[in-house]
């Protein structure tokens, strides 16, 4: 089948297709539209064509279409999950998590559509302030720019569209190369749910083609990012006054201190080291255990990760499958083999079949090795060893990153203190890093990039405060 833009409320035909195969089985999936320039232009005319119709929109009108949207999707929940296990080889089951996050987020978004809330200024509170009476409100910024990354094709779109549409915005959509079909389809279920034409543009493509022109074209109000920092710094440097919001990713590490309960705690961190391949922008890369507890730790985790089953990303028991690309796959085992040459010792896994890669875990990894301070964004974990919780908590500072990073610990003192210190967008106490529910605030600081996520935070970046004062005679 061939699959062609999504603009101004209908599919459009371009010159350019390409094929689309699945990560696991390498069949083609579709023939998805390359975008041209000139297309790019067409979806943001769209959106421009549409902004005055959503900025005007009545705000229970628009939490109606998004709540419209989740009946929809409720209903649909099968095809949706069925799309992403198969474009992004994710396994069935964590493929169904995702749509009832994506339900669970569009929900959060019919309801900040509703509470759009400004507040009354006491002007009298400054000298010359007298006898006016002054109030804010919260203006949409126009159109939205949305470049999206395939690990979550429905869910993070989800925190794109699902607050740019509550603020009473349009978005033109650019999802992953990998993962259009998602896209598609919920541009497919907005349509149905009543949303105006050409509030929602869905364009693939070349991530330079589309990304330079939404970052060039003065009409974008915003660009709101999920991928590499390399790209993010980029249309940072290059987005001049446009707002920017930017995820860019993170090695995150999970601090176990010398009072956690073992048995209790490794199921759990293994969830977070190898769900979805590692393929999280928040999976548990780096694990700090204290000496007391390490080889305990070391072992009963390896025992974890051995229970998981890997294979066809369709098969209902599958945990593990296929990277989302070779190139990903050979990257990963790279850094492995340079970790082992370095002294590292390979506790697990390290090899890979086709384009799966066994889930991996290393034990005492140099923190210069790319394993340990870039992002993996594999099945790849390793375990290092500390004896103080300072020590610990300046390993995991010790990072270009600071997405989000997981404590266990039974001391308030030091759960306080690793609140107080770490460098990090967010400290999950007694959890893994990989915690996240989709209302809450969610971003990074250092190179994990700027601005929040979740949903009520996104509707702040995405609008515009305007001050009204009257004066009284």
């Amino acid at each position: 089948m061939k699959q062609h833009l999504w603009i101004g409320g209908k599919f459009k035909e371009t010159e350019n297709y390409k094929a689309l195969k699945s990560p696991y089985s390498g069949e083609d999936i579709a023939e998805v539209a390359m975008a041209s320039p000139t297309d790019v232009k067409s979806a943001i005319d769209a959106a421009d064509h549409a902004r005055k119709i959503m900025a005007e929109m009545p705000a229970h009108k628009r939490a109606e279409i998004l709540e419209n949207a989740v009946a929809i999707m409720k209903e649909e929940k099968e095809e949706c999950s069925m799309i992403i296990a198969r474009e992004a080889s994710k396994p069935l089951k964590a493929a169904r998590g995702e749509v009832d996050r994506t339900i669970m987020t569009y929900t959060f978004a019919a309801q900040e559509a509703r509470k759009l809330y400004g507040e009354t200024i006491p002007m009298d509170a400054a000298p010359g302030g007298e006898g006016r009476v002054a109030y804010t409100v919260k203006e949409p910024l126009g159109i939205i720019g949305a470049i999206t990354p395939f690990n979550f094709p429905m869910n993070l779109v989800a925190h794109k569209v699902g607050p740019a549409i509550a603020a009473g915005n349009t978005v033109v959509l650019k999802p992953a190369s990998q993962t259009p079909m998602s896209a598609y389809k919920i541009a497919d279920i907005f349509h149905r749910a009543g949303l105006p034409d050409g509030a929602l543009n869905v364009i693939t493509g070349s991530g330079g083609t589309v990304g330079d022109v939404l970052v060039a074209d003065d009409r974008i109000s915003m660009i709101t990012f999920t991928g590499s920092p390399a790209v993010g710094k980029q249309i940072r440097e290059n987005a001049g006054l446009k707002r920017v919001t930017l995820e860019l990713g993170s090695n995150s590490a999970v601090v176990v201190d010398e009072n956690a309960d073992v048995e209790k705690i490794v199921p759990r961190i293994a969830a977070g080291a190898f769900a979805f391949q590692g393929q999280v922008c928040i999976s548990v890369q780096r694990i700090y255990v204290h000496e007391s507890l390490y080889q305990t730790f070391a072992e009963r985790f390896v025992e974890e990760a051995k229970k998981l089953k890997i294979g066809d990303p369709l098969n209902e028991e599958t945990d593990i499958s296929a990277m989302i690309s070779k190139s990903d796959t050979d990257r990963a085992q790279s850094w492995i083999e340079s970790a082992v040459k370095s002294g590292a010792e390979l506790a697990l896994g390290g090899k890979a079949a086709d384009n799966t890669l066994y889930p991996t875990v290393l034990l005492n990894v140099d923190k210069s090795e790319k394993i340990s301070c870039e992002e993996a964004f594999a099945p790849v974990v390793h375990i290092n060893s500390f004896s103080s919780f300072e020590e610990a908590l300046a390993l995991v500072n010790d990072s270009d990153y600071g997405l989000q990073a997981g404590v266990f610990t039974n001391d308030v003192n030091k759960a306080f203190k690793a609140a107080r210190e770490l460098h990090v967008g967010g400290v999950m106490v007694n959890d893994f890093p990989t915690f996240r529910v989709d209302h809450m605030p969610y971003g990074g600081v250092k190179m994990s990039g700027m601005g929040r996520e979740g949903i009520k935070y996104a509707v702040e970046e995405m609008t515009e405060m305007k001050l009204i004062s009257f004066k009284i005679d």
